[in-house]
């Protein structure tokens, strides 16, 4: 038994991710996590189903409350644990990966919130570890990823600083100290999904905390499986929260040009939204 068990509690939100989130939890309890919950957003008893009878609190909420205002339920059933592993159900979390988290938050008492690196299954890496955009990056980055996805914007937005330090880790996976977490209200539930990870490191950064990158801990994710059941929606859903975001976070002259972010963004959902409906199309021929 990890010394430092009964110190972490995760929190796992689902929505119809299946045997994933059985995988999931199976590797969270081969780490010495001895305490899960498991929201389920999905079908009431998906989640339980898929579980077949695993150890686990299911908070069952009988709609899908978004992820944030999902982990925000999920946290309020974890006992008094001083920290917190949030993940998506479609990640399966490495040997040793807990371990790193645990480590990194007792090393540096500023920091807040620690993200692990995530694979894709093929083993690369995703960009989890990403800078807060600028007015001028977030619009050239929303504008040409969908065409161009290697684009100097892009690669810029999902980096790190020049010193290794990032600003906001993935919300896919991550570890948080509850006092960070309570410090800020937990998610803003304003964001049904996406952005809301960015939004809340921001919060963490206007109160004092840091984030960082834990490379020695590694997680694989499935990305986007629960999302495949809704994937237009989605897309709204997505450019909605990078515009409330920019309304979030944008001071003085940005904020005048929040506006233009808007006209920005909805050009973008045009491109992604006839991209989409196009691959839809060749999917059936």
């Amino acid at each position: 038994m990890s010394p430092w068990n009964a110190r972490v509690g995760a929190v796992v939100v689902d929505f119809h991710a299946g045997s994933a989130l059985a995988h999931c939890v199976d590797s969270l309890r081969l780490e010495g996590v001895d305490e899960v919950v498991v929201v389920e957003n999905g079908t009431p008893g998906s989640a339980r189903s898929a579980l077949q009878g695993r150890a686990v609190r299911i908070v069952a909420p009988g709609l899908n409350l978004g992820y944030g205002r999902g982990v925000n339920r999920g946290v309020a059933s974890v006992a008094t644990r001083e920290l917190l592993l949030v993940s998506n159900p479609d990640v399966v979390v490495h040997h040793g990966a807990v371990d790193a988290l645990v480590a990194a938050l007792d090393a540096q008492p500023d920091v807040g919130i620690v993200g692990p690196q995530i694979r894709r299954p093929d083993g690369t890496v995703y960009p989890s570890h990403r800078v807060f955009p600028n007015f001028w990056l977030a619009g050239l980055h929303a504008l040409l990823e969908p065409l161009w996805p290697a684009n100097p914007a892009t690669r810029r937005y999902r980096s790190r600083h020049d010193d290794g330090t990032v600003d906001w880790v993935s919300g896919a996976c991550f570890m948080i100290r509850r006092g960070a977490f309570e410090d800020v209200g937990g998610f803003d539930e304003r964001y049904f999904m996406f952005a809301e990870d960015m939004a809340l490191c921001w919060d963490l950064r206007e109160r004092g905390w840091r984030t960082a990158a834990v490379d020695d801990a590694v997680v694989t994710h499935v990305e986007g499986l629960s999302r495949q059941r809704a994937t237009g929606s989605m897309i709204w859903a997505h450019h909605l929260s990078a515009l409330r975001f920019e309304w979030h976070s944008a001071r003085g002259v940005r904020r005048a040009l929040a506006p233009l972010a808007a006209v920005v963004l909805g050009v973008r959902l045009i491109v992604v939204t006839i991209t989409h409906l196009g691959n839809a199309d060749a999917g059936r021929d």
